[in-house]
């Protein structure tokens, strides 16, 4: 297994249709344009990086681990946990604020604003779920008393009003009420729809979440005891994530070879083939922002292709052609190129710009094959 530096990468040819055309360039431009080519606008620097969901470790351990039932393949443009199609998946932090009411509402355990921004969306990006992930402290909390429940509204935050402070809420547009009889650690919603409509900015203006006790014999009968006697449980809410797949089709293909190449041949040759080359992202200097894998094995094409050339070299026709002209004309005909001609790809868990975990699927990283073209 072989390390190598950032400049090796480069000169080693990884990544060769990413900066085709850049040799030329200085390193610091060549990783940008990367970066770019990865859907960042800059190499992150996370300042206070959230904990790694766990549904995320566990999309990226399958897809790293292929299941033994389909060894073949497995659909990369797919998000089997959730059976919507999708290559990349985003969970975003709530940057909301709790919202404090000017009167006493004995019966509201809890009222904030939760919002999501979603402008890290790339053009061309097809949202296809959104799921409204809410956590408390423990795995449940039950209603205080017989007939008593807990009561969950979650409203679309009304647009600022330059003539009312602050908006009234009967303004607000119920999107889901529901009553648990306990409130689990984690709640999930799906706002598929309405993360559809935030793609536009201006429509973006959170939600209002409130959660308040009610009881089957009138809420009266709760006006006058101390909040914390029925509130207890929703107290407890720790924070809001939104999770969020979406499907960039151009970076998507109909289904995942296994990677073959992974055990690229060590004996020696000089014929065309899949070289080792384990990339560490330490060794390039991506560590603090690449959550998992640490490095892969990207291997590289090296080698001759020699006059006749095989089936074994993966040749095309005219390459084949090429070769025998070389064979008569060895100075004025160059010999074909050793080139890939197979690749497979990886799922990359890392911090974005905006230190939201995430998790893509990226094509064309492993070299499988090698011919002559």
């Amino acid at each position: 297994m072989r390390l190598v530096s950032w400049r090796a990468v480069f000169a080693a040819g990884l990544f060769w249709a990413l900066i085709s055309g850049t040799l030329g360039m200085d390193l610091s431009t060549r990783e940008s344009l990367l970066l770019k080519s990865l859907g960042l606008s800059a190499k992150p620097s996370p300042r206070s990086p959230a904990p790694v969901p766990s549904v995320l470790w566990r999309i990226f351990q399958k897809r790293e681990i292929p299941s033994p039932w389909s060894p073949g393949q497995e659909d990369a443009c797919r998000v089997e946990e959730f059976n919507v199609p999708g290559n990349i998946v985003r969970v975003f932090s709530d940057q909301g604020h709790f919202l404090h009411s000017g009167g006493p509402r004995t019966l509201l355990c809890l009222e904030k604003h939760l919002y999501f921004t979603l402008s890290v969306l790339e053009d061309g990006e097809q949202l296809t779920m959104a799921q409204l992930q809410l956590q408390f402290g423990h795995n449940s909390y039950r209603a205080p008393g017989p007939g008593q429940v807990f009561e969950l509204r979650l409203y679309r935050a009304p647009p600022p009003s330059l003539r009312e402070l602050p908006s009234p809420a009967a303004r607000r547009r119920l999107l889901l009420a529901q009553s648990f009889a306990q409130l689990h650690k984690l709640l999930l919603f799906n706002l598929t729809q309405v993360g559809r409509d935030w793609r536009t900015p201006s429509r973006n203006l959170g939600l209002v979440l409130e959660i308040s006790v009610s009881s089957g014999t009138g809420s009266s009968a709760l006006l006058g005891r101390p909040p914390g006697n029925f509130c207890a449980g929703a107290d407890s809410f720790l924070d809001a994530s939104l999770l969020v797949v979406s499907l960039q089709p151009g970076q998507c293909k109909a289904s995942r070879k296994k990677r073959s190449s992974y055990y690229a041949p060590v004996m020696p040759s000089s014929l065309c083939k899949p070289r080792r080359l384990y990339i560490s992202f330490s060794d390039v200097g991506w560590e603090n922002w690449i959550i998992a894998p640490q490095g892969y094995m990207a291997n590289y094409c090296l080698g001759e292709c020699p006059f006749p050339l095989t089936t074994e070299l993966n040749s095309t026709n005219h390459a084949i052609l090429q070769t025998m002209v070389h064979s008569l004309d060895p100075e004025g005909t160059p010999q074909p190129c050793c080139v890939p001609v197979r690749l497979s790809p990886i799922s990359v868990l890392f911090y974005d710009n905006h230190d939201n975990v995430v998790l893509r699927h990226y094509e064309d990283m492993v070299v499988d094959e090698c011919g002559c073209r």
